[in-house]
């Protein structure tokens, strides 16, 4: 089998009849070779297929241009919005960007954070894991001050940085949409409780009920890991109920969806026997029948804004010492699935 020569420096120098250390100069454009020799010995390299080797310069310049990222799922659609956002801010600042998903498991983000360390990132962006008690796995990060940040699943440390929304405030919106819609049992279908996003959304249910006088009930609230299987369950269950909840604020759109389909085959109209909300502002919200009432959550923006913190860190230009908290905004968007009252033009 034929294979095809690799080029090398010296093989350009021969054709060009300059010396192999301009050659290597030239290819890092290094101002002491001529703007016309650089281009030329660009031009030439390109030509012969030259592959330049960007990885063995990243080493010697103590860099990589490559940023970690670990997820908790890549299935998703909130998580591929933060991803967009993180890609496009990166490939304007010539990083390539390396991902894992944990599987919604600590064990899997110990194990991949350590390989993105050992891979030499230069920094890493990280959106916890369901079960994540603890942030020790990322002490090496800190002490090798290579730059961190979280994105929407956090805990609360000042040692990081941080990328949020106001989940609490969010939770609190749609809880009060739903009562002034004349809802008074509120079912909350949320994900694990270990994570700031569904404790903080839950808050703001709380805080909304308590507000307008009506009783927490504990056992309106079903802590599930929002899969398609448990958001399944957890709608039989509430059709099951001797007194059903006349509406459901569930913690995101797919399972919110899955929701009401379970409702609908059962024979229950949406919004009229149960009003429906979700959270994220996926698709899904726009093409469900009825639409979905839920949260504008800026997946994009969040990933674009979290890249473009962490590169100004690496870069020098913001202290990677010092941690601060961007909170974006959310914003309620009123669709047909909670209108019971047909004169809210909310």
């Amino acid at each position: 089998m034929n294979t095809e020569k690799i080029i090398t420096i010296y093989d350009i120098a021969e054709r060009l009849k300059l010396a192999p250390s301009t050659i290597s100069r030239g290819l890092q454009d290094n101002p002491a070779v001529n703007p016309k020799t650089r281009k030329k010995i660009f031009d030439t390299a390109n030509e012969m297929g030259y592959r330049f080797n960007t990885f063995a310069r990243n080493l010697r310049n103590q860099k990589t241009n490559t940023i970690g990222v670990i997820v908790p799922r890549l299935n998703s659609l909130f998580i591929s919005a933060i991803l967009a956002g993180i890609e496009k801010e990166l490939n304007s600042a010539n990083y390539n960007m390396l991902i894992s998903q944990s599987l919604e498991l600590e064990e899997n983000e110990i194990k991949y954070a350590k390989t993105m360390l050992h891979n030499r990132v230069d920094g890493l962006i990280v959106n916890l894991a369901a079960n994540t008690s603890s942030l020790d796995h990322f002490a090496e990060y800190i002490r090798h001050r290579i730059p961190l940040l979280f994105v929407d699943r956090v805990i609360e440390n000042d040692d990081f940085n941080t990328v949020v929304i106001n989940n609490t405030k969010a939770g609190y919106e749609v809880t009060s949409h739903l009562i002034a819609q004349g809802c008074t049992k509120i079912a909350h279908l949320t994900g694990s409780l270990m994570r700031n996003v569904y404790q903080d959304r839950k808050a703001g249910y709380q805080s909304a009920l308590a507000e307008h006088g009506i009783p927490y009930d504990e056992s309106l609230v079903f802590e599930t890991d929002l899969t398609e299987e448990s958001s399944i369950r957890a709608a039989r269950e509430i059709i099951k109920m001797k007194t059903r909840p006349d509406a459901l604020f569930v913690a995101n759109d797919l399972s919110a969806v899955i929701c009401m389909k379970v409702f609908k085959d059962a024979g229950l109209t949406i919004p009229g026997d149960i009003a429906i909300a979700g959270f994220n502002n996926d698709v899904i919200s726009r093409i469900s029948e009825p639409m979905l009432t839920t949260v504008n959550y800026p997946g994009e923006e969040m990933g674009k804004i979290a890249a473009r913190h962490l590169v100004t860190q690496i870069k020098g230009e913001a202290d990677a010492a010092l941690a601060n908290t961007v909170i974006l905004k959310s914003q309620l968007v009123v669709r047909a699935s909670t209108l019971k009252n047909k004169t809210d033009d909310q």
